[in-house]
């Protein structure tokens, strides 16, 4: 049986996650790992990231533009259990394999890669703790990444957004295909 719990730790928000990430981003963590479970997914990817990135994070609402992009934005994400995201859950983001092949981390590897990206942006700007604003990045460096794809989907383009890249951070990326 598989288990839907994540492995504890810094990039799940557990035990001593308040040591590396910000209050807001432990929180938008959490409601990425609570909308996996509820859609049954078996991952948490980038797509729960970026949703509950915008759920749980002010700044990260107004980097990606005003209410009626944010709208648009949600809307797509909500989709994702009724409309072209039920494709996603037959593989594991970042790898095409399938599910029922893959171990039980809770994390798919391009979220892994984001988590690990937002706490190298943290330190590169000389932050205590990753933020919202730094996984938002280390989402949109990612052009294959299933964030980037809802982006493009809701029609913002990830290449003219940045929340604040450091110096030497892999920029924002342009759409491959997404219908951007």
């Amino acid at each position: 049986m598989h288990s839907r719990t994540p492995p504890q730790g810094p990039a799940s928000g557990g035990p001593h996650a308040g040591d590396l990430l910000s209050a807001e981003l432990v929180a938008a963590l959490a409601s990425a790992r609570r909308r996996a479970g509820r859609g049954g997914d078996r991952h948490v990817d980038t797509a729960h990231l970026l949703h509950g990135l915008i759920e749980s994070d002010p700044a990260v609402r107004s980097a990606l533009g005003g209410p009626v992009r944010l709208t648009r934005l949600l809307g797509y994400l909500a989709q994702r259990s009724i409309g072209y995201g039920l494709r996603w859950q037959e593989t594991v983001e970042g790898t095409g394999a399938p599910q029922a092949g893959r171990g039980a981390s809770g994390w798919s590897p391009a979220a892994v890669a984001a988590l690990e990206g937002a706490l190298w942006r943290a330190r590169a700007r000389g932050g205590v703790r990753a933020e919202g604003p730094d996984l938002l990045d280390a989402l949109l460096a990612d052009p294959r990444c299933r964030a980037v794809e809802v982006l493009c989907r809701a029609g913002v383009v990830p290449g003219d957004l940045t929340a604040r890249a450091p110096a030497g951070a892999p920029g924002p990326v342009h759409c491959q295909g997404h219908g951007c």
